[in-house]
């Protein structure tokens, strides 16, 4: 619905909602998000500076910030010893460098994951911390712990605050198709991973996804990427209702996705805020990307699909339970997130999310959301369950399931 077919009471009741919803968000947080942001030395810019002042045999690094395949040149260049050599003096920068080889990459971010977690070990111990900062050190020493055991491929880690990590299932560079889970609010290094409601965190969903393309197609050889590298808002404050941390987190995803290795199709699984950062990426993502798919979206700051300026498909579901519907679904002065991606005005392929229940259970075992995104990931598409028997999220798919 336009501005010039939506009655003038509604589109005013409209925006006092919006308004007052960001008030409550305002006083809530006292613009905590905002007085936040300081300028602190961060341990990934210094091994980004390291790198850029060292040298190799006599001779200067290439720039860490050069194109991916200008630095997958220079890596391919090396010897084994030499590329091993370069991870464990310049860990942080390698381990997230687009361009370097995946393998490397998880072999440098073991030894800052090591190196982060003997930070943390120190900190426990130090008295200067109050009590709540040793508990945080404690947490952090056990999730560093945790993301370096035997088996697990990090793909980017940064410990600066409250922490940026992705994390790879499957073997990525051999893959023929790759899903990438961009999670929401409240993300980062503590909560990727969680015991409890396993599959609201990113290494759940990860998971659950790979777990769930393998059975839905066990010939094709597929990786998920949980990726929470980027900086997600802190509760529903300030930077959620603005796309300040998406802005960011789009260039962050965008450079990700043009640095993966082979040429497999990528689909997107966008969760709340996560859909907020596709969609401010969609415009300028790789031609590799096939698919976005939004769940629980808060909108995508886009007035219809169209207005996406993708060529990807885009999906979109919403559980009948989940308290993001009650959001307001409009965007007024850079606050809130636009059109509701699941209605018929957006134009998305609206896809079923039975028995999800809520906005966090899109990812769980058994649910026909995940069953969705399982078909999507490997190109199922004629096997994807709609939403509304009346309206053919399938349309324009062959019978093959190809598009």
């Amino acid at each position: 619905m336009t501005s010039f077919d939506t009655p003038p009471q509604l589109a005013i009741g409209r925006a006092l909602l919006a308004l007052a919803v960001v008030f409550v968000m305002l006083a809530t947080t006292g613009w905590t998000a905002v007085r936040q942001h300081r300028t602190v030395s961060s341990p990934l810019q210094t091994a980004i500076t390291a790198w850029e002042h060292g040298r190799l045999n006599g001779h200067a690094l290439p720039s860490p910030h050069g194109s991916p395949a200008r630095l997958a040149h220079f890596f391919a260049s090396l010897s084994p010893q030499q590329r091993t050599q370069l991870a464990a003096r310049y860990p942080l920068a390698v381990g997230n460098m687009n361009g370097a080889p995946v393998a490397l990459r998880y072999r440098a971010n073991q030894v800052a994951l090591d190196q982060a977690r003997k930070v943390e070990a120190d900190r426990v111990h130090d008295k200067r911390l109050s009590s709540m900062g040793h508990t945080e050190a404690k947490q952090r020493m056990k999730r560093f712990t945790l993301l370096s055991a035997p088996g697990r491929n990090i793909l980017a880690f940064d410990p600066m605050g409250s922490g940026r990590v992705a994390e790879v299932f499957g073997d990525l560079p051999t893959a023929q198709r790759v899903s990438v889970v961009v999670p929401g609010v409240d993300t980062n290094v503590l909560t990727f991973q969680r015991t409890f409601r396993p599959y609201s965190a990113p290494v759940g969903m990860g998971r659950s996804l790979y777990a769930a393309e393998r059975t839905a197609d066990s010939h094709t050889r597929t990786a998920v990427i949980a990726w929470a590298d980027y900086t997600a808002p802190a509760g529903l404050g300030v930077d959620a209702a603005t796309s300040m941390r998406a802005d960011d987190g789009a260039v962050r995803l965008n450079d990700m996705l043009r640095a993966l290795p082979g040429r497999s199709s990528v689909a997107l699984y966008c969760h709340s805020y996560g859909s907020v950062v596709c969609g401010v990426a969609a415009r300028h993502l790789p031609s590799r990307v096939s698919d976005i798919a939004v769940a629980g979206s808060p909108g995508m700051r886009a007035d219809n699909a169209a207005g996406l300026g993708t060529h990807a498909r885009v999906w979109a579901t919403r559980d009948k339970d989940d308290w993001i519907q009650d959001v307001p679904y409009m965007e007024v002065g850079g606050l809130g997130h636009g059109a509701d991606p699941v209605s018929a005005e957006f134009g998305a392929r609206v896809i079923s999310s039975a028995d999800a229940k809520g906005h966090t259970g899109y990812f769980a075992p058994g649910t026909q959301s995940l069953s969705n995104f399982a078909e999507i990931g490997t190109g199922s598409y004629r096997s994807v369950h709609c939403a509304d028997a009346d309206h053919d999220c399938r349309k324009g798919f062959s019978g093959s399931g190809s598009a």
